[in-house]
Parts: structure tokens; C-alpha cells; sequence
């Protein structure tokens, strides 16, 4: 084969002539690579940054965020509370903290609290709902009074007296009192126990468990400060939210819980998950990599000048990649497997023929002209493949993979200049010992012999395997949500989920602007036609309907409660003495009472003596333990009430105005928000949801939306990159090939390969998403490749392909990248553990389509072999 007079084999040559002067120019050229990447590392976590902001859908969330920046950047505190008294109290507490905390948030709003809802939270219940818990405010009466005018355990014991006063008057049955005596008695005795209880007012005062249910999870809303520069922007936002939190003593201990979720803590929590046991995965990568090297090449020094190289030309391209690019994305960082993966094949290649010449007799610098020789025009034809396959992504909206493919484009550059240039100068310079045994695979001498006899069959296997491949096509998932490929068992992704499958919580909203309010009642109306659709929220939303009937039953509970729960004295905190007397006399209280009643109507009231005699018979501090147990959620409650028997009436003129501000512009753009019917876990449900939205705005953006148009923008990007990186390197391999034939015979086998990997990943049940689907780029990376090589060969006239060194390599090289990335099947992370299954399978049939399909295809050599290039 003929070389050109600058072509690789010069290079080759040029290194082998003055290794230690090429081997001080790779050294000086890496550590300025080295010097640039350290002064010039940045990457962006910002996966907003992955898709063109010119695309459609992008452009209208520009807009709804422009409008809305409160929207943008999001972190969810949610807060539950073991009662609705712990839950209300630790989120107004945190709120307040959180808000005064500058340094790490912008904004911090409570979307279901305030003094906003509180005041005026009964008025957006029906009718039914206020009657209910203004009945239950004036039944309880006779027990708020004392507990108003001493919030305290001797309040509750005064208050108790109260009521068996009644009992023994005849005014209301013992069993009436059944409740409270109830939950005071198992509060106390868990108490006693050591069980820390947590007493709810709220829940012994509700009507029976009829109306609404008083809330235990409360939601702070907060815009933290993020630094895009950190993979973890958020993660000083989150750690200050669990420093207030600690502070305050909101905790689980305390009957609290809190857990974050949200656009910010989701990222943050996906680079954790990635980093868990990243070490042992590259522990793993590694050890496969050089355990497949050493068997490829059996020299250790030969291993050494392979890593060395890659490691150069990794640190090479990253410079260049920052120099072009400006800074790494969560996609484009994928160009270290990639270079990894390839550049371990052009060595391979190197070393092995290099090991075949030198078993054939050939001196180091002689068995490298040789290698380059044979090498030089399919090496140089393979990355010039590469490099236009990874171009092909360039005129995508999909961003991330446009910039991956820029920098693994001139990684491949790099790769091949590195390849034929340090590679050699380091093996002149290590002088790996000659092999000892026959370099190619003398055994596979029948397969040769049985691919050559039984062509035609194996070319109908291959077919028919094909022909399944492509019917199970229909199957195929395309999962393109990416809190799938999020671990569901971490914290914030847990905490979402769990929102989910709240109906009034979801995040599973769409977001929709309008140009002003009587184009907002229009769309509100439409919407809310919709079956998909289960509700539709606007500002006018938070103006109630029938105000005027629920007013007058507020304000009537308000003139026969005002006086009862804002007393004109409250006594101060009791001593332990007056907390012993106390219980002492409602004990003998309860003691007459059950005497004048011995059934069984008595039971909840002998259950209360008993656990008051313990009381009293117990420490001081078990005591205190006790007040304070009463106490604190008695104040919360008595602050709901009194705010709330202040409702008044509510117009979109006196609506707060940083509630005006969520749902209205300055300029008069009106925000609805959407929420969907069914299901919202279901990705069917919510492409319905999506698609029925659409057909009434198209100006509509959030999760459900970015979601599916993201699967539409990212499966178009790979499809137009597809047939571009098709038509390019078929264009490239015909003008050096000049053979149509050939080039089929170079493509058919990479497109029946890519099927072939489709097939298989229906038949286990794995979806492709947004991380897996990376694997495609490598794939056929590798594949052309593979079949340059081979298609080089045979038209150079060799023949038994599978026992060549030839072979030898391939197989080497596909072991090696398949080993080493499928050890990212090992990740906690789902999505890298994926697209580790996904490049084990891929590789695996790349390999059985190179050594079988291939060589069955191209058949026995031409008579007359045509030269190179």
C-alpha cells in the first residue's frame, strides 16, 4: 500500500527518527493543555442550557419566566408536621428565617400560608366547609374559654372541670365528652411513657372529622442564590435550610419533617447520586481497560504507551473543547468516554500490528513503519468518518450533543495526531520485548473456512435477525422524562413523588400566559371544558364565590367567640405546686362523675382519672414535660382562630400584592395555571394532559410541557444528525473508496448493528432516555471504524480476516470500551447505569457484526487487490 509523501506513515516514521524530541513536544504540548484546561475549567449544570433557546417551546417558557421570575430556579421546602398545629408553627418559623436570610435566598413566599390565608383561609371553603368549623369553634366554646384565659395544663384542667360541671347539671351527656377526655388521657400516658407525643387541638375541636381535615404538610416557595459554576449550584442553599432548621429545632424528634425538593435540589441531588460510588465504578473502568490491554497486546510496556497517550491526548482535547466551546455542559462532558473509547482502538490497532510484524522477524523501528504502513490510510479514513458523524449534530437544536460533537470531533483529531506520533515514540523508547507467541487467531482458521462456505446463510441469519430487529421497532420505548433517570429512593426525588400523587400539589402543572385578562377568563373557560383537565387557577381564583354567606357565619362565630378567646386577663405560666393542685382537683372531679355514672358510658372518664393520678404522682419535670405537650400547639391554635374569625371580604383590588404579582404583570400578561385529571405519575396521562392543552394555546410552558417537547427536540436531533453523519461519511468513504460497494459494505454493517441494539433493548425492557441514548454517537464511532479496517484489508487483498492480527485488534479494542464503559452499568445513578447496559449490548453486537456479518459479507478477496489510498 502506497502512502502520501506527508501522510501517517511519515509521521510515524518522523517519531521513530527523534522519539525523545517527539516525546519532550507531546510533554511540553500536555502540560500546556493541562496549563489552559486548569486556567480555563468551567462547567454548566444548567440544563436549560442543553436545548436551543430558539425552539419553540423554549421560547415561550422565555417568555412565561420573563414575565414570572419568581417561577425560574425554584427550591420546595415541604413541610410535615405530625399535627397541623406543628406543621403550621415550624413553617411560619423556618419562613421567617429563611427570609432574612439574603446570602442564600432571593425570595421566600409561603403558597399555601401568610397571614394572607390565614386571615382569610375559611372564605375559600364552600359553604358547608365554614358552617362546619364555625359549629365546631362555638361547640368547643365552654372548653376555649378556660384554655384562652390560661393556655397551660391547669388551663386544661379548669377547662375539663368545666365541662363535668355540665355533666353532673344534666346539660350534656358524659359521653359527649368522650373525644377530648379521649385524647387527653392517651396524650398524657404517652408522655409518661417517654413516647413524646404530639397533641393536635386543631383535630379535637374538628366536627366529627366532617369539613376539611386540617392540613399537616405546609410548602415554603423559595428562589435560592445558585452558583452555576459549582455541580451543585444549590447546595449552600440546601445546607442553610437544614442549618435553620436544626437551629430551630425542626426536626423529627420535634414531630417534623422536612425535605426539599424542586428544580434545584433535583439537579443537585442527581451530580450526589453520579458521585456515590463513582470511585469504585472508575476503579472498575480502569481494571477492565488495562486488563483487556495487557491480553490485547500481552506487554505491559506496550499498555504503559497506550494509557500514556490516551491520558495526553484526553488533557489535549479538553483544552481545545474550552478553547472552542467556552465550558463543559452535563452532555458535552460525555467526550471523555468517547475519546477514551476511541483512542483505545486506534492504539490497539497500532500495537497489535506492530506485536504481528515484530513476530514475523521485523526490528521495533521497522515493525512501525510496517504498522503505519498497513494502518496509516485506514486509521486516517476512520477518523475522518468520526469526525463528520460527530459534526453531523452541529445544525441540531439539541445544544448538548452539538457541543459533545464538536469537541469529540477534534478529539478524534487529536487522537489520530497523538496516535501516530507519541504512541510510536514512546514504544521506540520503551522497547517492548518482541511477542512470544503468533499474534492473530490460527484457530479460528474454520470459521474463516466455514463463513467463506457458508456465506449466504449467515448473510440470511444476519437478515432475518435484522428483519426482527426492525419489527420490534414499534415496541421501542423512547423514555425522554428525565426524573426517570433520576435514583427514586433519594430524598428530593422521593419528596416529589410524593407531591404527585397530591392532586393540589403536583408539580405536574402547565403554565399558561395570556396578553390580558379577558383573554385569561376566555382561556380559563376552555381549559376547564377540557376532560384532561381537572382545574384551572387564576387570579381570580383567590377571589371566593358566595362571600357574603360565608362572612355573616364567620362573623356571627366572631361576636360569640370574641370574647372567649381574646380574654381581657391571662394568667401567668403555673408553678408546679398550682399544676399538682390542679390535677389533683379534676381528678376527684372525674372520680364523682364516675360514680354518678358506673356503666360503660364511663370508661373514657375512669381511662382520664387514672392517667391524672399517674400525673400527679409523677416528677416535676414529667410534668412540664406534660404543659408543655399542651401548650405549645393550644397557642398555635388559638392565633388560627382569632385570625381567622377576622376574614373579610375579598376583591381582586384587595388582593396582597406580591399575590397580584404571581399571576399578573406590570403590563397586564396573566399567568393560569393548569393542573391535569388521572393520574399525574403516568407519562400517558400527561402527554394527554399536554397535547389537550396545546390544542387550545400554544402559549404554554412547565414540567409536563418541557418534558414532552424536550422527547420530540432531543429524538429530532439524533434523527436529522442520523441521516446527515449517514449521508456525510457515505459521501467521504466513496470519494476514497470509489466503489459504491464498498461503501455499503463499510455502512451495513454499523446500521444493521444500531438494530440490532434497538432489538435487544426491547427484548429486556430497557427504555432509551436521555443518557443512553449517547451511546449511539460511540456506537457508531466504533462501527465505522471497525469496518474501515476490515474493508481496507480486503481490498488489499488479505484474506482469513479472523485469524488475522487484524482481528485480533478489533476484538481487543471492542473488549476494551465495552468493559470498561459497561462498568457504568455499576452507577446508583439510573440513567449512567443505563447507558452502561446500552454500551455493553451496543459493543457486543458491533463486535459479532465486525468478526461474522462483516467478513461474510465481503466474501472472498478481489482477484485483482487495489492499492491504497
Amino acid at each position: 500500500m502506497k502512502t502520501l509523501r506527508f501522510g501517517p506513515a511519515s509521521l510515524v516514521m518522523a517519531s521513530v527518527r527523534r522519539p525523545w524530541l517527539t516525546l519532550v513536544l507531546g510533554l511540553v504540548v500536555t502540560a500546556l493543555a493541562l496549563w489552559i484546561a486548569a486556567d480555563r475549567i468551567a462547567m454548566t449544570t444548567d440544563t436549560s442550557a442543553l436545548i436551543s433557546p430558539k425552539v419553540s417551546w423554549r421560547q415561550q417558557e422565555e417568555r412565561m419566566e420573563s414575565a414570572f421570575p419568581q417561577l425560574r430556579d425554584n427550591m420546595l421546602i415541604v413541610v410535615d408536621g405530625e399535627t397541623p398545629e406543628l406543621a403550621e408553627d415550624a413553617a411560619a418559623r423556618l419562613s421567617a428565617a429563611l427570609g432574612a436570610d439574603k446570602t442564600h435566598f432571593r425570595l421566600v413566599t409561603r403558597p399555601d400560608g401568610g397571614e394572607f390565608f390565614a386571615r382569610e383561609g375559611l372564605l375559600f371553603g364552600s359553604v358547608e366547609d365554614v358552617r362546619s368549623a364555625t359549629r365546631a369553634m362555638i361547640d368547643a366554646q365552654p372548653m376555649l374559654g378556660p384554655l384562652a384565659a390560661d393556655p397551660s395544663l391547669r388551663g386544661v384542667t379548669v377547662a375539663l372541670s368545666t365541662m363535668l360541671d355540665g355533666v353532673d347539671a344534666g346539660e350534656i351527656p358524659l359521653s359527649r365528652i368522650d373525644r377530648p377526655l379521649h385524647a387527653l388521657s392517651t396524650a398524657i400516658d404517652g408522655s409518661l411513657s417517654g413516647k413524646r407525643p404530639h397533641f393536635s387541638w386543631q383535630r379535637l375541636f374538628a366536627e366529627d372529622g366532617k369539613g376539611v381535615s386540617p392540613p399537616t404538610r405546609r410548602l415554603i416557595l423559595t428562589q435560592p442564590v445558585l452558583d452555576h459554576g459549582a455541580l451543585m449550584p444549590g447546595e449552600a442553599a440546601s445546607a442553610a435550610v437544614i442549618a435553620a432548621a436544626g437551629k430551630l429545632s425542626i426536626d423529627h424528634a420535634h414531630g417534623v419533617r422536612i425535605s426539599l425538593t424542586g428544580e434545584v435540589p433535583l439537579a443537585d441531588e442527581e451530580f450526589a447520586t453520579l458521585q456515590e460510588n463513582i470511585g469504585v465504578v472508575g476503579a472498575v473502568m480502569l481494571g477492565a481497560m488495562l486488563l483487556t490491554l495487557w491480553f490485547a497486546t500481552r506487554s505491559v510496556r506496550l499498555v504503559a504507551a497506550i494509557m500514556t497517550t490516551i491520558l495526553s491526548g484526553l488533557i489535549v482535547t479538553a483544552a481545545i473543547g474550552l478553547l472552542a466551546i467556552g465550558r463543559f455542559n452535563l452532555i458535552s462532558v460525555a467526550f471523555i468516554p468517547l475519546f477514551v473509547g476511541l483512542g483505545v482502538d486506534f492504539g490497539i490497532q497500532i500495537c497489535v500490528r506492530f506485536n504481528a510484524d515484530r513476530a514475523a522477524g521485523a526490528e521495533p523501528k521497522e515493525a512501525l513503519r510496517l504498522a503505519a504502513m498497513a494502518l496509516g490510510a485506514p486509521l486516517l479514513l476512520a477518523a475522518g468518518a468520526i469526525f463528520l458523524g460527530f459534526g453531523a449534530f452541529l445544525p441540531t437544536a439539541y445544544i448538548g450533543i452539538a457541543e459533545l460533537g464538536v469537541i469529540a470531533g477534534l478529539g478524534m483529531i487529536v487522537a489520530l495526531l497523538f496516535s501516530l506520533t507519541l504512541l510510536p515514540a514512546l514504544i521506540m523508547l520503551l522497547r517492548p520485548g518482541a511477542p512470544r507467541s503468533d499474534v492473530g487467531f490460527k484457530a479460528l482458521a474454520p470459521v474463516d473456512s466455514f463463513l467463506e462456505r457458508k456465506r449466504r446463510t449467515v448473510l440470511w441469519a444476519f437478515g432475518a435477525a435484522m428483519a426482527a430487529g426492525i419489527a420490534l421497532l414499534p415496541w421501542a420505548v423512547f423514555d425522554f422524562n428525565p426524573l426517570d433517570l433520576r435514583d427514586p429512593n433519594a430524598p428530593a426525588m422521593r419528596a416529589l413523588k410524593d407531591l404527585t400523587r397530591d392532586p393540589d400539589r403536583t408539580p405536574n402543572v402547565i403554565d399558561v400566559l395570556a396578553a390580558n385578562p379577558a383573554e385569561a377568563r376566555q382561556l380559563s373557560q376552555r381549559l376547564a371544558a377540557l376532560p384532561e383537565v381537572a382545574q384551572v387557577v387564576s387570579l381570580d381564583s383567590f377571589v371566593p364565590e358566595q362571600q357574603d354567606e360565608k362572612l355573616a357565619r364567620i362573623q356571627d362565630a366572631s361576636l360569640l367567640l370574641d370574647l372567649t378567646i381574646n380574654p381581657f386577663d391571662i394568667a401567668p405560666p403555673p408553678t408546679d405546686s398550682e399544676l399538682q393542685q390542679a390535677i389533683a382537683s379534676t381528678e376527684a372531679k372525674l372520680r364523682d362523675v364516675i360514680a354518678a355514672h358506673p356503666g360503660p358510658e364511663g370508661n373514657e372518664a375512669r381511662r382520664l382519672a387514672t392517667s391524672l393520678n399517674r400525673l400527679g404522682s409523677a416528677s416535676e419535670a414529667q410534668r412540664a414535660a406534660v404543659n408543655d405537650m399542651l401548650s405549645r400547639p393550644l397557642g398555635v391554635m388559638l392565633d388560627q382562630i382569632r385570625q381567622a374569625l377576622q376574614a373579610g371580604p375579598i376583591t381582586r383590588e384587595t388582593l396582597p400584592p406580591d399575590l397580584v404579582r404571581d399571576w399578573v404583570t406590570p403590563t397586564g400578561l396573566v399567568r393560569l395555571q393548569v393542573f391535569p385529571s388521572g393520574n399525574a405519575n403516568d407519562n400517558a396521562v400527561i402527554r394527554q394532559f399536554r397535547n389537550a392543552v396545546a390544542t387550545v394555546t400554544p402559549a404554554i410552558s412547565g414540567l409536563p410541557v418541557a418534558t414532552q417537547a424536550a422527547a420530540g427536540t432531543v429524538a429530532g436531533a439524533f434523527v436529522q444528525a442520523g441521516v446527515l453523519a449517514f449521508l456525510l461519511v457515505s459521501v467521504l468513504l466513496f470519494l476514497v473508496l470509489r466503489d459504491v460497494k464498498e461503501v455499503a459494505f463499510t455502512l451495513a454493517p454499523v446500521v444493521l448493528s444500531i438494530f440490532l441494539t434497538l432489538g435487544s433493548c426491547v427484548l429486556i425492557g430497557q427504555p432509551i432516555n436521555f443518557a443512553n441514548i449517547i451511546a449511539f454517537p460511540l456506537l457508531f464511532g466504533v462501527g465505522v471504524a471497525f469496518h474501515i479496517y476490515f474493508v481496507m484489508a480486503w481490498r488489499g487483498g488479505a484474506t482469513g480476516l479472523l485469524q488475522s492480527s487484524l482481528a485480533r485488534a478489533v476484538m481487543f479494542s471492542a473488549l476494551a470500551t465495552g468493559t470498561a464503559f459497561g462498568s457504568l452499568w455499576l452507577s446508583h445513578h439510573p440513567g449512567t447505569a443505563s447507558m452502561g447496559k446500552i454500551l455493553m449490548i451496543s459493543l457486543i453486537w458491533t463486535l459479532i457484526c465486525a468478526l461474522i456479518f462483516e467478513p461474510a459479507l465481503l466474501g472472498p478477496p478481489r482477484k485483482k487487490a487495489q492499492s491504497g489510498l
